[in-house]
């Protein structure tokens, strides 16, 4: 297995101390496999889409629009 080194802010390091029989390197690792698995998962789903970057741009425009006249922050 392989090593990595993580740096942490001080309030969390903090935290991690007072909960120092937590085993963080196993929380860290699970959390790192999640996230890998997600990146995977969306490879798979996109691997054989058509959209484009620039057909998500304006997707994601109309999406953000469409919230805030919800909310009645644009008319």
């Amino acid at each position: 297995m392989t090593n990595m080194t993580l740096a942490v802010p001080e309030d969390l390091h903090a935290i991690m101390k007072k909960y120092d029989t937590i085993k963080w390197s196993e929380i860290a690792r699970k959390a790192l496999w999640n996230q890998a698995r997600k990146l995977e998962l969306m490879d798979k789903l996109l691997a054989k889409s058509e959209l484009t970057e620039e057909d998500a741009e304006r997707i994601g425009h109309k999406i953000k629009h469409g919230i805030a006249k919800r909310h009645g922050l644009v008319k």
